[in-house]
């Protein structure tokens, strides 16, 4: 099964302190560390700051998450493809019609760029999400895990490379999908006491056996003491087991 490095989510304020830790995980000559550069930083800094990793040997994962139109995903999607980046996402909640224009948007930009497209993943639900706030917030009367299986099946017919799921969600994922399809998990925290905001969490070692494809590590990498010494030990719990 293919599997990714762990993917390092560089939620912080600055453009200093996201090029501290840019620095720091390229010092791991050993490895190529994908870094998440989400709404926050890229919204502050633009695409500069996606040059930045890159420049540093880091592989980029875009989290911008894009939802509206089909138009306008497609028109976004072709930007996003010139850009080189490794992943980015798109919300199986838009539709197939969307998810398409996502897709074509997509590979037509990182072609006219001569790059490979980036793969497109689609957000089933956020890992925030539980079954009270789906029922009472959302109005959804289904069970979670049958929503998300529902828009892992709609994504990948729309022809979209694979989720970002729960990896409690992985084996559902995998009874209704390819096996190629993939699944990217965030909620990943080394110590289960700590959850933050994060509703959905397992541990590194617990996504390995579950069958996820990646992971996404934000704060417990990020927040830590020694950066580089937390992500090693992730990457070992994930990449090669404990």
């Amino acid at each position: 099964m293919e599997r990714f490095e762990p993917m390092v989510a560089i939620d912080v304020a600055t453009k200093e302190e996201a090029l501290n830790l840019f620095d720091e995980l390229a010092a791991d000559t050993q490895h190529t560390p994908i870094v998440k550069i989400g709404m926050e930083l890229y919204y502050a800094f633009g695409p500069g700051i996606v040059k930045q990793a890159k420049q540093r040997g880091l592989s980029v994962f875009l989290d911008l998450k894009s939802y509206d139109i089909p138009n306008t995903v497609h028109r976004a999607m072709q930007v996003i493809g010139k850009m080189g980046v490794r992943f980015t996402t798109t919300h199986a909640a838009g539709g197939t019609e969307m998810l398409k224009a996502a897709k074509a948007g997509l590979v037509e930009g990182a072609r006219e760029a001569g790059l490979p497209a980036p793969k497109l993943l689609a957000i089933t639900e956020l890992t925030s999400i539980d079954e009270h706030i789906l029922k009472t917030e959302q109005h959804v009367d289904l069970p979670l895990i049958d929503v998300v299986k529902n828009y892992a099946q709609v994504a990948e017919r729309a022809g979209l490379d694979g989720v970002i799921c729960s990896a409690q969600e992985v084996k559902a994922i995998r009874s209704v999908t390819q096996p190629t399809f993939l699944c990217v998990t965030p909620g990943i925290r080394p110590d289960l006491s700590v959850h933050d905001d994060q509703k959905r969490v397992v541990t590194p070692a617990q996504a390995r056996e579950l069958g996820s494809n990646g992971i996404v590590v934000g704060r417990p990498i990020t927040q830590s003491k020694e950066p580089i010494a937390a992500y090693q030990a992730i990457r070992q719990a994930f990449m090669e087991g404990e």
